[in-house]
């Protein structure tokens, strides 16, 4: 497991999916500036990394023997990953809207189900803290019984807020590298230095003190 990690964090580095800046750092959605962006959702235009990512979500489905009726992916950005997913295994996709349809039937889940209480693997590019992907899975056991217990990734950030929240939910996260693994990716691709390693580490420490 920690070699696949190691290599899919060499594949992120190296298509440039993985950016950093300390000089003008990122600006994440709650303000919190980051010295460090990935960006899954590149990996769709990239057939050859596309390849990969998906051969590793199904070795990682085989590895924890992860067998389900079902494929979700939330929107937007696991999408793409649940449907290619499912077409090779040949199951049903569904998708979960990341808020209630504001007419219908105002549900979130959106496909068909066959089967009660159907088992389902839910697929995501990311987590952060893990808040919008247990979001999704509790829609599918809320709205169409379903039973979910992992949620696959690309990335980890390994916040310590996400473990706490899927243990909290009952949810495995189960990523396919993460940031320690990015870190090493990027000096050994001597993309960074030893000070700015320490300066990525310092700000997974604590990131909102990290730009202060």
């Amino acid at each position: 497991m920690l070699g696949q990690m190691k290599n899919i964090a060499q594949l992120l580095v190296e298509q440039n999916v993985v950016q950093t800046n300390f000089e003008n750092p990122f600006t994440w959605t709650s303000g919190i500036k980051s010295p460090v962006y990935c960006d899954c959702r590149e990996l769709i235009s990239i057939p050859e990394a596309r390849d990969i990512i998906v051969e590793a979500f199904l070795e990682l489905m085989e590895r924890e023997n992860l067998k389900c009726d079902y494929i979700a992916g939330p929107a937007t950005a696991g999408i793409p990953w649940a449907a290619i997913i499912a077409d090779r295994l040949k199951i049903p996709m569904l998708y979960v809207r990341s808020k209630p349809k504001g007419h219908g039937a105002g549900k979130m889940v959106e496909g068909k189900v066959f089967t009660q209480n159907p088992n389902i693997v839910v697929v995501e590019d990311a987590f952060s803290t893990g808040g919008s992907s247990i979001k999704s899975a509790e829609a599918l056991r809320t709205e169409v019984g379903a039973m979910v217990t992992h949620i696959m990734g690309i990335f980890s950030w390994s916040t310590p807020q996400s473990i706490t929240n899927a243990e909290e939910a009952d949810i495995t996260l189960a990523p396919l590298t993460e940031f320690h693994a990015i870190v090493k990716a990027l000096i050994d691709s001597g993309k960074i230095d030893q000070t700015q390693k320490e300066s990525l580490e310092r700000f997974h420490d604590n990131p909102s003190q990290w730009g202060v």
